[in-house]
C-alpha cells in the first residue's frame, strides 16, 4: 500500500480490498454471500458437507462417483495419530478453563508437527491441499474429544461410515443422531465454512503468504476465531435469552442495555445492511423444531429490531448468524460450550480453501501502519551510572 493512501484508510481495514479470490463474496447491501458460483443458502439447503467441502477446494461441485471417492477419503483422515491422542489428556486439562477452542491450537499444532508438515512454500500443490484435507479431517475429531476429556468421560472414535455433520455430533455424544438432527447441523456448517475475509481467514492467509505450514495458518486462524467479537455470540445470544427469562421482561430488558450502550449479542453485523441470510435460513430451521425456546427466540427477535429501530434510526439492525445458530445447536443437543468450536469444525474448510489460493501467490502480505507518537527523532538521554 502507497505510504501516502494510510491516511485515508478506514479503521479495521473496513472495505479494503487487499487481493483476489475466486473463493466467495459477501454482498452485504443485497443479503447474500456465495461459494464460487453458487449462493452458500441455497448450497446448504439442497446439497452434503462434503459436497461443498469438495467445491471449496476443488473448485467445482463433485458427481455421484467424485462425491463418494471425496467423502471416503476425507472419512479415513479422521483418525488421530497415536502420539496426538495420548497427549489429549494433558491438553484438555490444561484447557480445562478456556475450553476447547484454546486446546484445539495445540492440539492442531501438535498434529502438524506429528504428520510432518513441511512450509506451504517448499511444498507442491498436491502436498499442500493432502495437509489441509488432513487437518480439517481431524478438527471434529480434536473438539470433541477435549471437550469429553475435560469433562471426565473418554473420547469417543470417529466412525467412517457417518457423514462429517453426523460424525461430529456422534462423537459428541455417542449415540448417532437422527435425521432431522444430523441435517440441521449440517445445513449450519455448510452456512458457515467460509464468509469473506473476516478476521480469522484473513489471518490463515496473512500467515500463509510467510510459506509457513499449515498447521500454523490454521492454529492462528482459531486464535483470531476464539475471540468474542467474532466467534463467540452463539452462545453469549442464548445467554440473553435466559437474561431476559419471559416475554414480558423483554421491552425492559432490552431498552435498559440499548440505552446503557451495550451491545446486543445476536445484532447487528459489520458487513450486511440487511436481514443475514444465514440467520433467515436458521430461522426456519428452528422453526422445523418448533417449540418454547424458538417460539422466545422469534419474539425476542421482533422486539429487539422494533426497540433498536425506534433507538437507533437510519441504522438497519437485524439478527446476525449467532441468534439462532445458537438456538438451534441447542436443539440438536451441543453444549454452549461446543457452539463456537462447530463453528471452527465448519470454518476450518473455508481457511483451507483460503490458504490453498493464498499459497499460489509468494508475496508476503506486508502493509503499513501509521505512526502517530512522539515526534523523531529525538536525542536519547544519557544515563548517570552510579
Amino acid at each position: 500500500m502507497a505510504q501516502g493512501l494510510i491516511g485515508e484508510v478506514p479503521r479495521g481495514l473496513a472495505g479494503v480490498v487487499v487481493t483476489d479470490t475466486a473463493l466467495g463474496d459477501v454482498r452485504g447491501r443485497e443479503g447474500f454471500y456465495h461459494y464460487r458460483q453458487y449462493s452458500a443458502v441455497e448450497l446448504a439447503e439442497h446439497r452434503g458437507f462434503e459436497d461443498v467441502w469438495h467445491l471449496m477446494v476443488h473448485g467445482e461441485l463433485p458427481d455421484a462417483a467424485q462425491l463418494q471417492a471425496f467423502t471416503e477419503q476425507a472419512a479415513a483422515l479422521r483418525a488421530l495419530p497415536g502420539e496426538v491422542a495420548a497427549a489429549l489428556p494433558a491438553i484438555a486439562r490444561a484447557s480445562a478453563l478456556s475450553g476447547p477452542l484454546a486446546g484445539l491450537r495445540t492440539a492442531l499444532s501438535l498434529f502438524g508437527a506429528a504428520k510432518g508438515f513441511r512450509p506451504v512454500y517448499d511444498i507442491d500443490p498436491e502436498r499442500r491441499l493432502a495437509d489441509t484435507l488432513a487437518a480439517s479431517a481431524v478438527v471434529p475429531t480434536l473438539l470433541t474429544a477435549l471437550h469429553r476429556l475435560a469433562q471426565g468421560l473418554e473420547p469417543i472414535e470417529p466412525r467412517t461410515d457417518l457423514s462429517y455433520a453426523a460424525n461430529y455430533l456422534y462423537m459428541q455424544t455417542g449415540s448417532v443422531p437422527d435425521a432431522a438432527r444430523t441435517r440441521a447441523i449440517e445445513r449450519y456448517l455448510i452456512s458457515t465454512i467460509d464468509h469473506g475475509f473476516n478476521a480469522s481467514t484473513f489471518t490463515a492467509r496473512v500467515i500463509t503468504s510467510t510459506g509457513a505450514d499449515v498447521a500454523a495458518c490454521l492454529v492462528g486462524a482459531v486464535g483470531a476465531l476464539s475471540g468474542p467479537l467474532h466467534g463467540g455470540a452463539p452462545s453469549r445470544a442464548l445467554d440473553t435469552l435466559d437474561a431476559i427469562g419471559t416475554p414480558d421482561r423483554i421491552d425492559s430488558w432490552i431498552r435498559e442495555r440499548v440505552l446503557a450502550g451495550d451491545r446486543i449479542m445476536g445484532f447487528g453485523h459489520p458487513v450486511y445492511r440487511t436481514e443475514d441470510p444465514r440467520s433467515r435460513m436458521l430461522r426456519g430451521i428452528a422453526r422445523e423444531f418448533g417449540g418454547p425456546l424458538v417460539e422466545f427466540a422469534i419474539e425476542v427477535e421482533r422486539q429487539v429490531e422494533a426497540i433498536l429501530a425506534e433507538l437507533k434510526p437510519g441504522r438497519e439492525l437485524h439478527t446476525n448468524v449467532e441468534f439462532y445458530a445458537g438456538v438451534v445447536m441447542e436443539l440438536c443437543g451441543l453444549p454452549r460450550e461446543m457452539f463456537t468450536p462447530t463453528f471452527a469444525a465448519a470454518r476450518v474448510v473455508g481457511w483451507s480453501a483460503n490458504i490453498l489460493e493464498q499459497a499460489e501467490d509468494s508475496k508476503i502480505i506486508r502493509p503499513a501502519a501509521r505512526y502517530v507518537g512522539a515526534e523523531p527523532p529525538t536525542s536519547v538521554p544519557t544515563l548517570d551510572r552510579p
